[in-house]
């Protein structure tokens, strides 16, 4: 199920910014372009990368960052989102801007996401492009972060039979509803645009393990995403490329 984002005040003021250098600005019909910079408060969390290093989101400055609520345990939405980002990832590489952009899934779901099942998941998509990140950390950081960037999400009780876990095998016990929202920061660590709509792989596939742990509306989130309602790899470039004045993702 899916929840509504709610915007801060001060990002709702700043919505409407329309150019970005030469490049075209994203349709109005994806998302809400902003202009407004994130307190330090909240780039300095203490964030755990998948390795178990300590981060921050204030570690990335200087890059365009990419930034989305997700989970391992998703089973309609998450399994996307990565294919997208990975995706994206391994394109900016291809074309030499590995190192300008960043696309980061920051957990929604802390408690289970340690940092050894982020390294798991990221072993699916191995070689996992080194400008692809998957992110946890505390409960209290987690919620400010996410509360800043107006995601929502709360734990509900899991279906009944339960999903059984892709990495374990055992059955789940709670699930997660969550906002899927995507973060667009500038160098300048200022947000620049948001997303609150499903990811449409356009015919990417996730991994093996991942396709097969999507639920019934999983598989219909991949394979019929709602037109009009949903965004593509190239719709995120196109909003990069603007936000960074140059083509970062062919």
């Amino acid at each position: 199920m899916k929840l509504a984002v709610v915007l801060s005040a001060g990002v709702l003021a700043a919505a409407g910014c329309s150019s970005s250098g030469s490049l075209p600005a994203p349709s109005s019909n994806l998302g809400s372009a902003l202009d407004e910079a994130v307190p330090q408060s909240v780039l300095n969390l203490p964030l755990t990368d998948a390795a178990g290093k300590p981060t921050t989101l204030a570690a990335l400055r200087g890059k365009v960052v990419v930034l989305g609520s997700s989970m391992t345990l998703c089973q309609e939405i998450c399994p996307l989102l990565a294919a997208n980002f990975v995706y994206l990832a391994r394109q900016s590489a291809a074309a030499g801007s590995a190192a300008e952009v960043q696309f980061v899934q920051l957990t929604i779901d802390p408690a289970r996401d340690v940092p050894a099942r982020l390294a798991a998941y990221r072993q699916l998509f191995r070689p996992a492009p080194s400008n692809w990140s998957t992110l946890t950390g505390s409960a209290a950081s987690i919620s400010a972060i996410w509360r800043y960037f107006g995601a929502s999400y709360q734990k509900v009780a899991e279906d009944s039979p339960p999903a059984v876990d892709w990495l374990t095998g055992k059955p789940l016990t709670y699930d997660i509803q969550h906002s899927d929202v995507v973060v667009f920061l500038d160098a300048r660590q200022h947000q620049r645009y948001l997303i609150d709509e499903a990811p449409n792989t356009a015919g990417a596939q996730p991994p093996q393990a991942l396709k097969k742990f999507l639920s019934a509306e999983g598989q219909q989130n991949l394979t019929h995403p709602e037109r009009g309602a949903s965004w593509t790899p190239a719709d995120a470039a196109g909003v990069v490329n603007w936000i960074a004045k140059k083509r970062l993702v062919p």
